[in-house]
């Protein structure tokens, strides 16, 4: 029965999911998403936390496309950090620990108010096709509805599979149903499916915690913040005093790793039920402790899930333990000791399509109009599900408008890192994003996503003319004060000598902006233009030596590698880079770059060590 015509529809209503059906919306394609449950749009699956090494820049790159994550954290967020501020700027990236109920509500809300978007309960079942190319789709209830684009963002739902112990059920989230249907349709069309595997800890209650021996772990005064448009609007800085919750760390101990060990054939990995591969960057406990037996200990954070819930998540201990072995678990660790289990830990197993299916757009190679995005691409993450959904709307969008797509290139997004990784190389396990991934990690920081992608969002109609103007007249400050800084000049006491700088000179070294105030010169008021051209100039030399580098990656082709190379003895590479090294064996630094999960600070090592780097 045919009760509806539609440009885009989404399938799910995860982060993936709602960033696409924004944006579609928001573009003025007329869009549908259907959800499994309309109370759980924007559900926190595991962590309630945005953001972390590399992900707050995606979050910010989402914001400044016109996405609304970065709003969502920043009404929404408990605690709020910077992390990696011992490194270099370059590096920084935001967190925020999440109210989840009320990120949650928020996002239904934004979702419910959204102009051009309806939501529809009910389960999509089929893909309608004519000539390889989108017409319509199916629902569970017998529905029928024509469209011009789907975005399908299922995240771990496709044939979900729940874990504890020896306990097992179909679930795309515990106690939530799978989505079946879609499976059969890719089988028909030739797509090749892969079974992947995550898991999330336990819940525990707050009360029965003791609090007297663990450590606190408070957030940053002033806090960062996501969105360049939450107030203060023009700046990535809350103002300080903001109210946020405290979290906490503790430890697993030798008896935790006792307990693990006596029971490790009990769990679902290592007792053969789950055939799917994990998260390498966030593994169960068991991982942890069989992996890295050497480790007596290893790091807990107990993390709140809201203003006004007692539930806790300790952050680090997934496991997919029989519930009984997880109390004796939980309650070997120094605070938890009398523990309460509010909801138990779980392993959830899903299919996933390759993403070497898909062209840089994430529009599929086979059918035209079908668009994936999320863990269906075999990523890991709320922040990565997020960058590629909001990619995959605009161009589902673009696709039912009539209108040419977009892609986003590697140096100008990490979002297009991620896409351009994952439909180059393919995934061998879930896909997370790290700042080593990127080979312009000196261009791509979190404190330039809005000077790099406005223009793009603006284009895209996702950002407002008055947006768009804001940022404009902030670029054009920072060019100026640039200029000027590049141009005058100072006399500085080197010693017992006296000798003319440029500015930009003494900003690459140790002097800040508040150094040359106090030898005389004016200093931006603007607090974010103030940030950046300090950041801009000290940066510079080291991003014209990037740039320098990246020229000189092309040429990898010619620089040999040792049939016989011994990796152990090249200095900073990771356990996975030495792995993979050993395993291939690649001939030269070129053929090294291409082999999944090599990141550019392998190529680095590598020349290095070869005595290239110059």
């Amino acid at each position: 029965m045919l009760v509806d015509s539609f440009d885009v529809a989404v399938i799910g209503g995860g982060h993936a999911g709602v960033e696409a059906a924004l944006a579609s919306a928001r573009m003025g394609a007329k869009t549908v998403m259907f959800v499994l449950n309309a109370d759980t749009i924007g559900q926190m699956s595991c962590n309630p936390a945005i953001g972390g090494i590399a992900k707050g820049i995606v979050v910010r790159e989402i914001d400044a496309l016109g996405g609304e994550m970065g709003r969502a954290i920043d009404h929404t967020g408990i605690q709020f950090k910077m992390l990696n501020t011992r490194k270099g700027k370059a590096v920084w990236s935001p967190r925020a620990q999440a109210d989840k109920k009320l990120y949650r509500e928020y996002m239904k809300k934004v979702c419910e108010n959204q102009e051009n978007l309806h939501i529809k309960q009910d389960e999509v079942v089929d893909i309608l096709l004519e000539d390889s190319r989108v017409v319509g789709l199916k629902t569970k209830l017998g529905l029928e509805y024509r469209v011009r684009a789907v975005v399908v963002a299922t995240g771990t739902f496709l044939n979900g599979t729940i874990y504890i112990g020896d306990k097992t059920f179909p679930a795309g989230r515990a106690w939530e149903p799978p989505s079946t249907g879609l499976a059969d349709f890719y089988k028909r069309h030739g797509f090749p499916l892969l079974r992947f595997k995550t898991g999330t800890p336990a819940r525990l209650d707050r009360r029965t915690i003791d609090f007297s021996f663990l450590e606190p772990a408070p957030g940053d005064d002033p806090p960062p913040k996501f969105s360049f448009w939450t107030e203060p609007i023009g700046t990535y800085w809350f103002e300080k005093g903001k109210k946020q919750a405290l979290c906490w760390i503790t430890y697993t101990t030798p008896k935790t790793h006792e307990i693990i060990r006596k029971n490790l054939h009990r769990t679902a990995l290592y007792g053969g039920l789950i055939k799917g591969i994990g998260p390498r960057y966030c593994p169960s406990i068991e991982d942890k402790v069989v992996r890295f037996a050497d480790k007596d200990r290893h790091t807990v954070f107990l993390e709140p899930e809201g203003w006004d819930t007692i539930e806790i998540y300790p952050n680090g201990l997934s496991t997919s333990l029989p519930e009984e072995a997880q109390w004796e678990l939980y309650r070997s660790l120094p605070g938890l000791e009398r523990v309460e289990l509010i909801r138990p830990a779980y392993a959830i197993e899903y299919d996933m399509v390759p993403p070497t299916e898909l062209f840089p757009t994430l529009e599929t190679k086979r059918i035209r109009g079908l668009f994936h995005a999320g863990n269906l691409n075999g990523t890991t993450g709320y922040e990565e599900a997020a960058g590629q959904g909001i990619l995959a709307g605009v161009n589902a969008a673009l696709r039912a408008l009539g209108k040419e797509p977009i892609y986003l290139r590697r140096d100008e997004s990490y979002i297009g890192i991620m896409v351009d990784d994952l439909v180059t190389k393919g995934v061998m396990e879930p896909y997370r994003l790290f700042t080593s991934r990127s080979e312009y990690r000196l261009r791509l920081r979190q404190d330039n996503a809005i000077l790099r992608l406005s223009r793009l969002g603006y284009e895209l109609g996702l950002l407002s003319e008055e947006q768009y103007r804001l940022v404009k007249e902030l670029q054009r400050e920072i060019e100026e004060w640039i200029s000027f800084y590049k141009t005058q000049r100072v006399w500085v006491a080197v010693g017992s000598d006296v000798k003319p700088y440029v500015p930009s000179q003494l900003l690459t070294g140790d002097y800040t902006l508040d150094s040359l105030k106090s030898l005389g010169f004016d200093i931006p008021e603007h607090p974010y233009v103030r940030e950046e051209v300090e950041i801009q100039l000290k940066y510079e030399p080291y991003v014209e030596r990037e740039d320098k580098l990246n020229e000189r990656l092309k040429k990898l082709e010619n620089i040999s590698l040792p049939e016989d190379m011994n990796y152990d003895k090249v200095p900073g590479l990771t356990n996975e880079a030495r792995e993979k090294l050993k395993r291939f064996r690649p001939l030269t630094v070129g053929q090294a770059s291409r082999i999944d999960g090599i990141t550019p600070a392998t190529i680095t090592a590598l020349l290095a060590y070869l005595g290239k780097l110059d």
